[in-house]
């Protein structure tokens, strides 16, 4: 039985809890670098995406990998290997030979074989794991992806006022091989394949484009994706400007921990008591209250309004990306699941492509246009993001398709 796997599941998510950490200290602690180094936010702005689209370019076919081979083999390669990137700038560090060219470099081969994790990670969790307890694994895979942005600043910032960024290269290294250290052992506890997928890339790759588009619930609910993370995405770009027009750095710190523990309190909940029934409609709710406290964020010029706005829409996302995930993994086949991962991963990030093109320019747009500042420029494209947010959410109200979804197929882990 696949309840009995929980255990491996526990272990698999500590690894990945782990590596999270890891990266957090990295990407905090380059931003740190990158800035005192050049004193130019398009340094660091160059440095983050180089650091996201590899993996974003890349999801679809890892996802097809993720089906063709052991995916445990899978995430021990991409978390093992993506060591190298962080090596590589830790020996340029070390040897005072360092640019932001090479750092670019480094966070770019370090993201290339990242991309072969996620779609491994998430099919592995339905490999072990029975349909009834998807919702609370689900819970507990949000919260360690949160830990990047709740616990690794925290660390981070303590870290490098006794030592330099080279301390949280090294801590990084490290947390790559627990990583693989954990998903090994969680390997050799499981059936292991009788052979592999041998079915040529894109034939493979069309399955999984059919496996998403077969229902039209499905659909829905990764365009829906999309704009979850494209509303995050405005958030994560435009909250900074809005706070620092009226407030200074150390405000701005405290003020993102604070919201962003909105996740972790979620996440808590989510991984003791999962949601047993009603997705859709939690679906539907969490989005409508998330889009209105994303535009009460934005009223005014208040840090405790904002702290406490901000809070509860982070609060709500875990919930709703709760319901997204179990909606759509118990209504796709295991062996389909790496493929379909991948594709809905590339999907439901080109949210992020889109806010981080438009949403600067846009704020920009209007806070000189209306004579009102960046600040109130920014205030007001998140305040009609949360608007559209709740839009979103009442369209989705007399949708038939994505209500059946919550009939579990004949296919799905009992």
């Amino acid at each position: 039985m696949k309840s009995k796997n929980y255990r491996k599941f526990l272990l698999l998510w500590l690894g990945e809890l782990i590596s999270g950490i890891g990266g957090g200290l990295t990407s905090f602690g380059l931003g740190v670098y990158v800035f005192n180094l050049t004193g130019s936010a398009t340094a660091m702005t160059a440095v983050t995406l180089l650091a996201f689209l590899p993996t974003f370019i890349l999801s679809v076919p890892a996802g097809v990998l993720a089906d063709k081979f052991d995916r445990r083999i899978m995430m021990m390669i991409g978390d093992g290997f993506s060591a190298l990137g962080i090596i590589y700038i830790l020996v340029c560090i070390q040897m005072s030979d360092i640019s932001i060219y090479k750092i670019c470099i480094g966070v770019a081969v370090s993201s290339v074989f990242s991309a072969l994790l996620e779609p491994s990670y998430r099919a592995s969790v339905t490999d072990i794991l029975s349909a009834d307890e998807y919702s609370k694994a689900s819970g507990m895979v949000n919260l360690a992806g949160s830990a990047r942005y709740l616990i690794s600043p925290l660390i981070a910032g303590f870290l490098l006022t006794v030592y330099d960024i080279r301390l949280l290269l090294i801590i990084d290294i490290c947390t790559f091989f627990i990583t693989v250290l954990c998903t090994g052992v969680v390997r050799k506890g499981l059936d292991k394949k009788s052979d592999f997928n041998e079915e040529p890339f894109f034939t493979a790759l069309k399955f999984g484009w059919k496996a998403i588009t077969e229902k039209r619930g499905i659909i829905v609910l990764i365009f829906v994706s999309s704009l979850i993370t494209f509303y995050m995405g405005v958030f994560q770009v435009l909250a900074e400007p809005l706070i620092l027009s009226f407030s200074d750095s150390k405000t701005l710190g405290i003020g993102e921990t604070i919201c962003a523990c909105g996740m972790l309190a979620s996440g808590i909940i989510l991984g003791i008591r999962g949601i047993k029934k009603k997705f859709v409609t939690t679906l539907i709710l969490s989005l409508a209250f998330a889009g209105v406290f994303m535009s009460i964020f934005a009223i005014k010029e208040n840090i405790y309004i904002i702290c406490a706005a901000g809070f509860m829409f982070f609060a709500m996302l875990p919930f709703a990306n709760n319901c997204l995930d179990y909606l759509v993994r118990i209504n796709i086949s295991d062996e389909l699941q790496g493929r379909a991962w991948g594709l809905i991963s590339f999907i439901s990030q080109m949210g992020y492509v889109a806010a981080y093109a438009v949403s600067g320019i846009l704020a920009d747009y209007i806070g000189e246009e209306f004579g009102i500042g960046v600040g109130r420029g920014s205030a007001a494209v998140i305040l009609v993001s949360g608007f559209l947010l709740v839009i979103t959410s009442a369209l989705l109200i007399p949708m038939k398709s994505v209500r059946i979804l919550q009939n579990k197929p004949s296919f799905s882990n009992q």
